[in-house]
């Protein structure tokens, strides 16, 4: 099962209470004081790594505690400090308080890492307390507690274009086609049920474009209908969308229609999305009477538009390089966006 939102209890590990010892050795009735300090709680880091596709690892087991210190120990031995709690998540994952709602980590990069809670410091030992009014203090310090807190996080595909479209347009088969991710293609609707992220090469130039297809939309999607809209989140970060009508009007669809209703619900979701460079896929043209829907198409709807067919394979290539065209016109006006590097979160 695909999840890209989970809700997570994290607490970073207590600091070990300090020691109270004395030094009694032969020979040394007043060896004073020599209690070891208490190690330094775990922290809670969150890691960004490629191997990992999405967040199930977290939705059966939301709770995650780092290790508590070592208390000290005599003989002026400090306790050891307790291991960090390290959390894997993929490229795109955006880490939310819970009770402010506002983003605390933004995982961008394979490597990153971002301390997110931080372990309580060790107590100390009665040796800190010695003075000249006060040469055998039995007293010592608990450890501190550490940092907790609950969290929600939130998968974001990290892609340059976002494939859109209704059910049974030919978008899996067009990932299928140019990419080398291969999503189940079958002739139902909903048969992608989430996001697929697929590499397009470039071989003669040396470039790759990353390619992300989510569900088919309804009209409706933004009122729950079918699967909902909330896999757009997917497509926020793209630089261009690709949006795919069957020209063919099958189930008696009205292609015209059919974009403006995608449009729509786009904009419902998030006003930023309409305004996208975005690419038109004329899919189907194959079938009987796509020609004569496509040219009516053209008197409606000023975007520009490609014609394929996904069976045959034509117009694929034409499409691909226009991908690339636009992406690469994208990347010039607008560079990548550098990960955020957000301060690290602190409890009040």
């Amino acid at each position: 099962m695909f999840v890209d939102e989970v809700l997570v209890f994290l607490k970073a590990g207590d600091g070990g209470r300090g020691c109270v010892s004395f030094r009694r050795e032969k020979y040394e009735p007043f060896g004073g004081p020599n209690g070891g300090d208490g190690g330094k709680g775990g922290d809670i880091v969150v890691s960004c790594v490629d191997d990992v596709n999405d967040l199930s690892q977290y939705r059966y087991n939301p709770r995650h505690t780092a290790r508590n210190g070592d208390p000290g120990r005599g003989s002026d031995q400090n306790g050891r400090g307790g291991q960090d709690h390290v959390l894997t998540v993929p490229p795109g994952t955006v880490v939310l308080d819970e009770e402010t709602g506002k983003p605390v980590a933004e995982m961008l990069e394979d490597g990153q890492r971002v301390t997110l809670l931080h372990g309580g410091n060790g107590g100390w030992g009665n040796t800190h307390f010695k003075s000249s009014v006060n040469q055998a203090p039995r007293r010592a310090n608990d450890g501190q507690p550490g940092e907790e807190g609950k969290f929600r996080l939130v998968l974001k595909t990290v892609a340059e274009v976002g494939l859109v479209g209704f059910p049974n347009a030919g978008k899996s088969s067009l990932t299928n086609l140019i990419t080398r991710a291969h999503p189940r293609c079958a002739a139902y609707p909903f048969t992608t049920l989430h996001p697929q992220l697929g590499v397009i090469e470039y071989p003669e130039s040396y470039d790759r474009v990353t390619l992300a297809d989510i569900p088919g939309l309804i009209d409706g999607a933004s009122e729950n209908r079918g699967l909902g809209h909330r896999f757009l989140k997917h497509i926020e970060r793209c630089r261009v969308l690709l949006v795919m009508i069957d020209m063919a009007g099958t189930d008696h669809r009205d292609p015209v229609d059919d974009y403006r209703g995608l449009l729509r619900e786009l904009g419902y979701y998030s006003e930023s999305l309409l305004t996208k460079p975005r690419l038109v896929v004329a899919n189907k043209m194959d079938v009987k009477g796509a020609g004569e829907n496509l040219a009516r198409f053209h008197r409606e709807v000023t975007d520009p538009v490609t014609a394929i067919s996904c069976l045959k394979g034509d117009g694929v290539e034409t499409l691909k390089e226009r991908i690339l065209e636009s992406v690469r016109a994208m990347r010039d006006s607008v560079p990548e966006p550098e990960p955020e590097r957000v301060a690290p979160f602190t409890m009040a």
